[in-house]
């Protein structure tokens, strides 16, 4: 098999896999951006969708894209005169576990600073078009103690009250689970 360009007799077997470990790394960097969903409509504008109540229904998928369990959720969201939001979530699972979290979202200089109790570090959420992106660190539960995880949350509003969340969770770069949710205005 020949690449173009690149002959595996000739590079040797050992720079063929340095360049193919090269292509893969530079491939998988390459991901969505914000900037792909600024001309898409309906307009995402946080202080318009996340206000009064809404309610969600999703799963939660393992590393290999089982679904493991299932939830609804209620969501009472507010804004300040200030500026300041705060989106009040209670998660009811499958299982009969109840979490509950409340975000405050407060302005930065690139749109809101987004903190709750089991967010170990926080995200900024920014928007474009019909989608918002945020990237933070949640504490879960996880035997008898905790686990950081990474969550890679993305939202796409399909229609004016109804958008749908893509989370991907990780952990030491690697992809452990994915969270998948409908939220509606209600």
């Amino acid at each position: 098999m020949q690449i173009p360009f690149v002959s595996v007799h000739s590079a040797g077997p050992i720079r063929f896999l340095w360049l193919m470990l090269g292509v893969w790394l530079l491939t998988g960097c390459a991901g969505q951006s914000l900037e792909d969903y600024r001309n898409r409509a309906p307009a995402l504008i946080p202080e318009q969708f996340f206000t009064g109540e809404l309610s969600a229904r999703g799963v939660v998928k393992d590393f290999t894209g089982e679904v493991i369990r299932t939830f609804d959720a209620d969501i009472t969201a507010s804004w300040a005169d200030d500026g300041t939001g705060t989106l009040d979530e209670i998660f009811r699972f499958d299982d009969g576990e109840v979490q509950t979290r409340v975000w405050n979202l407060t302005p930065a200089e690139q749109g809101y600073l987004a903190t709750a109790g089991d967010v170990v570090e926080p995200g900024t959420m920014q928007w474009r078009g019909n989608a918002i992106h945020m990237n933070y660190v949640l504490q879960v539960a996880y035997g008898d103690g905790t686990l950081n995880v990474r969550m890679d949350d993305w939202m796409y509003l399909i229609t004016p009250d109804t958008l749908i969340n893509q989370t991907t969770m990780s952990k030491w770069g690697i992809d452990v689970g994915e969270i998948v949710l409908v939220i509606q205005k209600q």
